[in-house]
């Protein structure tokens, strides 16, 4: 189980507890995000503290895209803005989704992710104020007095534990911060987070103000000294980009040149591990994308003038919310640092600890070089396959063909220190681009252009079925009239390319994906330097090539037998709804995003003799293709009943009846109303189902109280009560399936509650007149389904009616 999703892992007196022992402003956003409550959903949360001027300067963020961070980067606490309310009023200030839209003109990144998306808390310690913490929120409405006292307890440990950095800085003992609250933590600098959402772990730091103070400069000295004393060098790695920084130390280290201070872009992996490890370090780092956390590696470094340099990298991967890797962090130290000539390090001999329990690389003995002996191939071999292996669980995880190119992007690229991937796939004859998740980042134009710039060498490799690999010792000679062309306008035996620039790379290899002797596609991987492909490393890409073209395959495959599930649901559930005199109405369907993604859940509108209206909401049990098919029998069932004139308990009894005549064990909750628009009477009935809510002129929303019977096809001889209710002109009747609130990590009665709070919110907002409710309603179903489509996942479908008795002013119309 993810330790996150544990209600005690998650309990807010946890996270109360880690936030007291937090570095910095971006770790403390984390771990509110990590381990607070799992109605705290991340997207667009932030942390803003006052610098020296009096402005609030946003210095750690989550899900916010590149322009929210040059408009909101700077806050003026005069002004009207969340952050500013907060904190000139010294309390909670939230938003509804319509008052965040307005401010953000982005509509994904500014709903949020519920009908209430963001709550603004102010950090203030002792009168004095330091801050304000932004959270977006996963409910649907106002919240609850105990969900707040919860907030405003974790903006209150935010900033008590701030206030102990910034003291600290000041008095130069060593904790980190700046005067104007911009705390720094361990590898903060040079790193821009994912904008799609890092996650606990990869939260963006915001600009740093205030770094000229003195007190922050003479901390941040003595943790650099002390790093630098310990013999380590500091690295940091966005998987977003590709872009790695490595310290001056840490450059020293490998024998490069280091410049006078701050960060440079670090050296390809494979000119800085020696050949015979690079496959075990590959190997290693492939693993730890995979799972995330903590990582050792140790490998050989040659040096320039003979013999290697021991080395141990420490460091780890982190994951957003979506538990995709996008950030490594770490130090790498000398291991015979301090060391007397020939000792060795303790545990020497040992292969080391890997991700995870993964392979590292084992260091030779000082000074001596790497032997190219039969035992050191057959190692190195070991280690290629390991590399293999390694990619081949990451593939074999990956379900669709979006999972496949995820799986290309966060681990096979970082894991073969590739500049870019692209890869096409093979539709009705043709190569087209399968997914441009693959390219990400900043650069993701600059490489679809190299995907249409490539698309004839990867034709070619297909054609020939045969990897096409640059060659660097042949760079510079003309090109003859047979050469192929490469990525970027190159020949395709290397000549015509320029290093640097990923439309002119310096190196790449062409692999034809071919599986079970059928053409699946080409991929292309560039190198931001030269690099000579030897016999083992051609070997590797095309046993590789092997690998991705299976995957596809398989991906393609759940893909198709998915599409024409969804499909045959599909069919099963009304296109459109009827236009009925006297109401209007709106629906929504969400499939499970478990499984094969399809379930039993089905609504209907119906139109009844003597002008009635039908309303039938249902749920059969199950996930899978069974359910679906039942599905569609109870809605033709119920829906002949219904039309024969039967009253609602009537009708339920008997679609029970025949459900349990069907050659199946499965059960299913349904509700069947009916309603009179002429004077709004309704007459209901319900099996297991959960009861449809009212929400009435003054802005309530109540459940109907519907006396229960049992699921159609667990009793099949007992009656179901008929209840009868009244719904006046102007009101909204809600129906819906239990995947609307049911949430694994908070209890359905409060997720209800939440719901309930959400209506009345848009009831308030939308007002007591409507002149065009069909538009009001869309909106609404938007807004119920907006917080499920944003979960991390979905174990149940979900489906939705509501009902709007039109009044007699728009039924004259």
């Amino acid at each position: 189980m993810d330790p996150r999703s544990s209600p005690t892992a998650r309990s807010a007196m946890r996270c109360v507890r880690l936030l007291l022992g937090c570095a910095g402003a971006a770790e403390l956003l984390g771990t509110v995000l990590a381990e607070g409550p799992g109605w705290i959903t991340g997207e667009g949360s932030a942390l803003y503290l006052l610098d020296s001027t009096g402005m609030l300067r946003l210095t750690a963020s989550h899900g916010l895209p590149d322009w929210a961070h040059e408009r909101y980067s700077v806050v003026d606490p005069a002004g009207d803005l969340p952050a500013a309310m907060a904190l000139r009023l010294r309390r909670p200030y939230l938003l509804s989704p319509e008052r965040t839209s307005a401010d953000y003109p982005n509509r994904n990144a500014g709903m949020g992710t519920g009908m209430v998306a963001v709550a603004t808390l102010p950090m203030v310690v002792d009168t004095r104020p330091l801050g304000v913490l932004a959270l977006a929120l996963a409910h649907r409405g106002t919240v609850p007095r105990r969900d707040l006292d919860v907030l405003e307890t974790l903006a209150d440990a935010c900033g008590h534990r701030l206030g102990y950095l910034l003291e600290h800085a000041r008095a130069g003992t060593g904790a980190l911060g700046g005067t104007d609250g911009t705390a720094e933590h361990p590898g903060q600098h040079g790193y821009e987070g994912r904008s799609d959402g890092g996650a606990a772990d990869g939260v963006r730091p915001g600009p740093c103000a205030g770094t000229g103070d003195p007190a922050a400069a003479t901390a941040h000295s003595m943790l650099s000294l002390a790093v630098r004393a310990s013999g380590h060098g500091a690295f940091e790695r966005d998987l977003v980009t590709g872009e790695t920084l490595w310290d001056a130390q840490a450059l020293r280290l490998v024998g490069r040149p280091a410049p006078e201070g701050g960060t440079s872009p670090a050296p390809a992996l494979d000119l800085v591990v020696h050949p015979e490890d690079l496959p075990d370090v590959q190997a290693a780092m492939a693993e730890a994308l995979a799972t995330g956390g903590p990582y050792r590696i140790r490998y050989r470094v040659p040096r320039r003038g003979g013999g290697v340099i021991r080395i141990e990298e420490t460091g780890e991967v982190m994951l957003d919310v979506h538990h995709r890797p996008v950030r490594i962090a770490g130090l790498i130290a000398d291991l015979d640092h301090g060391r007397a000539p020939g000792e060795r390090p303790p545990g020497e001999g040992v292969r080391g600890d890997g991700p995870r329990g993964g392979r590292a690389a084992g260091p030779s003995a000082p000074g001596e070089e790497p032997a190219g002996t039969a035992e050191g191939a057959s190692s190195a071999a070991g280690a290629r396959s390991a590399l293999l292996l390694a990619l081949t669980r990451a593939l074999s995880r990956a379900v669709t063909v979006r999972d496949v190119t995820t799986a290309v992007t966060d681990i096979c690229r970082p894991a073969f220190g590739a500049a870019g991937i692209v890869l096409d796939l093979v539709d009705e004859g043709r190569l087209l681009p399968v997914s441009h998740t693959v390219y990400g980042g900043e650069r993701r134009t600059e490489l679809t252009r190299l995907a249409d710039l490539s698309e004839g060498v990867m034709q070619r490799a297909l054609a020939r079925s045969a990897p096409l690999f640059s060659e660097p010792a042949r760079r510079g000679r003309g090109r003859g009239p047979e050469r192929p062309v490469g990525p970027a306008g190159g020949s395709a035996d290397g000549a015509g390319g320029g290093a640097g620039s990923p439309l002119a790379p310096a190196a790449w290899a062409v692999l034809p994906l071919i599986a079970s002797g059928r053409q699946v596609g080409s991929c292309l991987i560039t190198f931001a330097t030269e690099r000579a492909f030897g016999r083992e490393d051609r070997t590797l890409y095309s046993s590789f090539a092997g690998i991705l073209a299976q995957s596809l395959e398989r991906a393609r495959l759940y893909d198709t037998h998915h599409h024409r599930a969804t499909e045959l649901q599909r069919a099963m559930l009304p296109r459109t709804l009827p236009q009925l005199a006297g109401i209007a109405s709106a629906a929504r369907y969400l499939p499970s995003t478990e499984g094969m993604q399809i379930g039993g859940d089905w609504y209907d509108l119906l139109r009844l003799p003597d002008g009635r209206i039908g309303l039938v909401i249902g749920d059969v049990q199950g996930h899978n293709a069974e359910a679906t098919a039942v599905m569609g029998q109870l809605r033709s069932g119920l829906r002949a009943y219904a039309t024969d004139g039967h009253d609602p308990a009537a009708t339920l009894a008997r679609t029970s009846r025949l459900l349990t005549e069907l050659d199946t064990e499965l059960f299913a909750t349904c509700l069947y109303l009916t309603l009179d628009p002429a004077d709004g009477t309704l007459r209901a009935a319900r099996a297991g189902h959960p009861a449809p809510v009212r929400v009435t002129a003054d802005a309530r929303a109540v459940e109907l109280d519907l006396p229960g019977g049992p699921p159609l096809g667990v009793a099949p001889e007992r009656p179901y009560p008929l209840a009868v209710e009244y719904l006046p002109p102007g009101e909204t009747l809600l129906a819906y399936t239990d995947g609307l609130v049911e949430d694994r990590e908070e209890d359905y009665d409060e997720s209800v509650h939440r719901m309930l709070g959400g209506l009345e919110l848009w009831a308030r907002n939308a007002g007591p007149v409507r002149d065009e409710p069909g538009p009001d309603l869309e909106k609404l179903a938007d807004l119920l389904t907006l917080n499920v489509t944003e979960r991390r996942s979905r174990p149940d479908d979900v489906a939705l009616l509501l009902l709007h008795r039109l009044s007699t002013v728009h039924q004259r119309g």
